[in-house]
């Protein structure tokens, strides 16, 4: 892989995205302005994490079934990270459902 412009190996700087969830996407939107590999990866953690911690929260406030809900919510959202994770590692780029495709048209749009 190439290195992106942090110095980092695409891929590490993929897998990077996903550490932190949004927080950790948030960082490599504002650090990184070449790549697109990585920008990719940072938009879909930010818009898939963001969504996830947004509807946990909101979840937090019903009582019982929200808990319910919300814990499902979690054990998809960490799966969901592991693999992330591992297919950004390995080069990839996999898209989850709308947040890969928003994430590949802003990618394009800012790459114009």
């Amino acid at each position: 892989m190439e290195k992106s412009s942090t110095g980092l190996d695409e891929n590490v700087a993929g897998l990077l995205c996903y550490v932190l969830g949004w927080i950790s996407g948030l960082v490599f939107i504002l650090i990184e302005q070449e790549s697109k590999f990585v920008r990719y990866h940072a938009m879909q953690s930010i818009y898939i994490f963001g969504t996830i911690t947004v509807v946990a929260v909101v979840l937090g406030w019903i009582p019982i079934i929200g808990a319910v809900i919300a814990t499902i919510v979690w054990l998809i959202g960490v799966a969901l990270w592991i693999f992330l994770m591992i297919r950004a590692y390995q080069g990839a780029k996999p898209k989850v459902l709308w947040a890969g495709d928003r994430a590949e048209k802003w990618v394009q749009k800012k790459g114009d």
